[in-house]
This record gives structure tokens, sequence and C-alpha cells, in this order.
């Protein structure tokens, strides 16, 4: 009889997260059993508690904050993807070895892609320049984006992201402004900072034009897509996104790929 397979997410705080409700959905539509648990860590204890996970017959565990850089330095293997996020989000352990990948920026491309928004040739403006923005360059690079430009309240941040990452993104080209700059035409605007959640709102300026809009947060109010929304332009919370990366992570774990479209609902 085989054993049932053994997944948790791994935070401080834990108690929001909703990778086990997510989780057991796809193994409930693909009829497959699998324990999928919260595991709340203090900082020092991260690395001890991920070891003992997978030590006991752990499969899969999904990192979230504030760990996705600390799981990084511990992996043995490292996927393309997460070496350019220098983040993980996603870890399994196989023949003694710890492997690492983040599927944040795989799981932004797939549900854009379930928005029908087209990738390829697009160009593409990234509010922000921290650790969200790292995580999705190269795999929308990769989906076909012709320019990528990253725009940071600092611009020398953006410009180091933008050093760091420029020879990563194949014809992609990759540019840098400060946020105070913004012009120009867009065929998707990503909103990678926090600004638009908090009091701090980003106010986008008439000589920046765009044709849609993506939130990579969820669940709270944005001033950034009520915006977009003043223009009548096409938008979406990053929900879609939440989904998107669990399945890529599910898909790493199980080699089956639930369908993303069946999920939304969820919300």
């Amino acid at each position: 009889m085989n054993q049932t397979k053994k997944f948790a997410v791994i935070g401080n705080p834990i108690q929001h997260s909703r990778s086990p409700e997510l989780h057991q959905a796809f193994a409930k539509k693909l009829n497959i059993t699998l324990d999928y648990d919260k595991i709340f860590s203090e900082v020092p204890a991260f690395k001890t508690t991920v070891f003992a996970f997978f030590k006991q017959g752990g499969q899969g565990m999904n990192v979230t904050v504030p760990f996705k850089e600390d799981a990084f330095l511990l992996c043995d293997v490292l996927t393309d993807r997460a070496k350019a996020a220098k983040a993980v989000n996603t870890l399994w352990s196989k023949e003694g070895k710890i492997y690492g990948d983040n599927t944040d920026g795989q799981g932004l491309v797939d549900a854009i892609h379930a928005l029908g928004w087209s990738l390829q040739g697009a160009k593409i403006l990234i509010l922000g320049a921290g650790g969200a923005t790292r995580g999705v360059v190269l795999p929308l690079a990769h989906a076909g984006a012709q320019e990528i430009v990253i725009a940071n309240r600092t611009l020398t941040r953006a410009t180091q992201l933008v050093a760091d990452l420029k020879n990563q993104v194949g014809s992609t080209t990759l540019n840098a402004c400060a946020l105070d700059d913004l012009a120009g035409e867009f065929d998707l605007v990503i909103n990678a900072t926090s600004a638009s959640l908090s009091g701090d709102a980003l106010v986008l300026p008439d000589t920046l034009q765009f044709s849609h809009a993506y939130e990579m947060a969820y669940g709270k109010p944005s001033t950034f897509l009520a915006q977009a929304e003043q223009r009548g332009i096409p938008y979406s919370d990053g929900f879609g996104m939440l989904v998107g990366q669990a399945i890529v992570s599910f898909e790493i774990w199980n080699g089956c790929k639930p369908n993303l479209a069946d999920f939304l609902s969820l919300k």
C-alpha cells in the first residue's frame, strides 16, 4: 500500500497561508492522496526545521516569508529560475540532496496567459525592484517579452537588478528607470511594490500609457488597480499568480499538472 505523500509550507507568520487549501484542491481533482501542513518556524530554527521535515519522510515543502532567501542558501541544487531570483519557494529532496526552485514567475506567466493576455513580443513595465521583481523577470523573458523596464523609487536599485539579470534574458531588452520618470506606452504594467496596498499610493502619470494591469498582491484594495479601472483598462489582482505558482510546485512534486482555470473560483 502506497504511503501518503507528505508536504508542507513553512513561514513566519503562517496561519494566513492558503497553500494547504490549494494543494488539497489540486490533489482531489487529480485523485491523489496527500497530506499538506502549515509549519511555523522561528527564524533561527528554519534550516533545522527543513532538514527534520525531509528526514522524517517529507517529500516537498513550499517556503514563504521571510525564508525564501534562506531556502536559496541551503539548497544543494538550484534551477535557473531560482538562481535568477536568488530566492526559493519550492523545495524537494532527492538522493540526499535538497533541490530548490522559484515558481513565482512561472505562476505569474501562467496567470497572465489564463487571462488571455499575450506576452509574446510584449513591452512590460514592472513597478518595484525588490525580490518579487527579481523572481519574475526570467520567466517573463522566456515567455517572449520583447522589452522589460524595471522602475523603482531608487534608480540605482533598478539599475543593479538590470545589471544582475541582463545576461540571462536572451533577446529580451532589459532597462531601468526611476518611478518619477514613468512615461511611454506598454502592453502590460505589473505592480510588484507594496505601495498601492498602503497609504503610500503610487500615482501613475498621464505620460504613462498601458493596455493591461496586473497587481501581484491580492485580497486587499489596490490604488494601482483602481487607476487601471478608471482608465477602462483590463486588470487583475494576484490571485491567479498565487494559484499558478502552487500548480508549478505541485507538478514538480507529483508529475502531473492541474489546470489553472479550474481553481480560480476558489478566490
